[in-house]
């Protein structure tokens, strides 16, 4: 294989946890995405080293990709790494080439263009360049920013793995500044739930890819009129470039005046279904709607917990003509069950409300039901604002950050699916590398072009234009995607 496309995606290194924690946590970011582990340990005697690195490698074996040893020669040759990783201070490359062959993969830590021009000349098969970002890891390491990965780009042709204080919100960066890939410890090591993190953190690397190069599956209802559930999702997805694959949890008779009938699909056959997607096709992303009951809620949370996905849930609770979508016993399992394996939250407002039962009026109100959606298991949180009168303000939790995404209100009535497409949108961007914010903010442009250009059909709640705005999307997207400004 070649080294190029060899040195690239997710590379984890390990730190001093605990050697079972420490095993839990890298099978874990394995499944969720990491394509190179990293062991580091400057602590454990040796023969402690020898019994995680054995372990290191079967798990690395069992999930296709890479260990790389750092620093220690001896300790890459008994376990036979695939590569081994050296600092400025460490054995000498041509030492390190000579005892472990060929084959090795040898990469080098750096922070200049002399220092990466010299391991280039010297055989070296990847740089590492950093610290790219301040870190909290490695107290002594010198902060070179984007500029000078930019500059080591520049000066050697060997693929980069960029190192310090990467995270997914600097992440998008510093690939767009020539990372190949990325060295992360703590972003992935201390996350409570290291296949998230990882995932997160992988699909990010798709920016660079042409499309369609994501999958979305999506688990939600059926709309006979079109507009919404698994027709608007499945319109979304394939019209911005991503692949969809479906799991129907309940037929609806419906149209712009309001919902006639639903028919819940049986439990055991959603479960059939989700299997026979992810058992062979698999998803980036899973998104999920209306899923009715409670017992159904339970059996997809049951279904995805081992699915090394980001799990995107919208809480479909009302039609927009006003009946109801969940059964009563619904809500407490969408706490209890699928909360906690949620990484993106996108309620509206009544949806907030009913799930936390607090009362929004306000953008204040909007963060506080936002924090309080993460109290109860989400790990991001996107709070709708359109019913609240004035410009349609919208609240994105990611993390302990919030920010208000703010649009111009369109007077229209054909506002029918805004909820589904919204949630498919930012499911198909994260599953194509755009990062959390910017997808939120891309899908907001989208909305807003769908319910402009809306074809006027139906008596009441009118569909919304997928097509016209998927075209000026990818127009949108295209011209952020080969912008040449990167910024500090």
């Amino acid at each position: 294989m070649p080294i190029q496309h060899t040195i690239s995606g997710l590379y984890l290194i390990t730190d001093d946890s605990e050697a079972n924690l420490l095993l839990a946590r890298c099978e874990q970011a394995l499944r969720g995405g990491v394509r190179l582990l990293q062991y580091r340990d400057k602590k454990r005697p040796f023969a402690k080293q020898c019994e995680i690195a054995g372990r290191l490698k079967q798990l690395c074996q069992q999930h296709g990709a890479l260990l790389i040893i750092n620093d220690q020669i001896e300790l890459a040759r008994i376990f036979q790494a695939d590569g081994l990783h050296l600092g400025q201070k460490d054995t000498a490359l041509a030492e390190a080439r000579a005892q472990l062959g060929p084959d090795c993969l040898i990469g080098v830590s750096t922070r200049t263009p002399e220092q990466a021009l010299a391991a280039q000349q010297q055989g070296a098969d990847y740089i590492g360049v950093g610290s790219v970002y301040p870190t909290a890891t490695k107290q002594d390491a010198v902060h070179i920013g984007l500029n000078g990965l930019k500059a080591i780009r520049a000066a050697v042709e060997l693929p980069i793995v960029a190192i310090g204080g990467i995270s997914a919100a600097g992440l998008p960066a510093a690939i767009d500044a020539g990372a190949d890939a990325a060295a992360v410890i703590s972003a992935v090591m201390a996350d409570p739930q290291p296949d998230c993190a990882a995932r997160e953190l992988s699909l990010l690397f798709r920016r660079r890819q042409p499309l369609p190069c994501g999958s979305v599956l999506t688990v939600a209802g059926s709309d006979s009129s079109g507009g919404a559930g698994i027709q608007a999702d499945l319109k979304t997805i394939s019209l911005l470039g991503s692949y969809g694959s479906s799991v129907i949890t309940a037929l609806t008779a419906q149209n712009t005046l309001g919902v006639r009938g639903i028919h819940a699909a049986p439990v055991d056959f959603v479960r059939q279904q989700l299997r026979c997607v992810l058992d062979d096709i698999g998803a980036d992303v899973i998104k999920t709607g209306m899923l009715f009951s409670g017992e159904i809620i339970r059996a997809v949370a049951e279904e995805i917990a081992s699915a090394a996905t980001l799990n995107l849930v919208d809480p479909v609770m009302i039609a927009k003509g006003g009946a109801s979508l969940l059964h009563r016993d619904a809500v407490d399992a969408l706490l209890t069950a699928l909360l906690p394996k949620t990484y993106l939250l996108t309620p509206n407002v009544p949806e907030a409300e009913a799930l936390t039962g607090l009362s929004i009026r306000s953008a204040e109100q909007l963060e506080q039901a936002a924090c309080a959606l993460q109290q109860m298991g989400a790990r991001h949180v996107l709070v709708k604002g359109g019913h609240l009168p004035g410009a349609p303000t919208d609240l994105l939790r990611i993390g302990s950050h919030s920010q208000l995404l703010t649009g111009p209100r369109i007077d229209s009535r054909h506002t029918h699916g805004t909820g589904c497409t919204t949630a498919s949108a930012l499911a198909t961007l994260l599953s194509q590398g755009w990062s959390l914010e910017e997808a939120a903010r891309h899908t907001k442009f989208f909305i807003e072009e769908a319910i402009r250009s809306a074809p006027q059909l139906g008596q009441g709640h009118g569909p919304i234009n997928h097509f016209i705005a998927a075209q000026k999307l990818r127009d949108r997207l295209a011209r952020f995607a080969n912008r040449e400004d990167i910024e500090e």
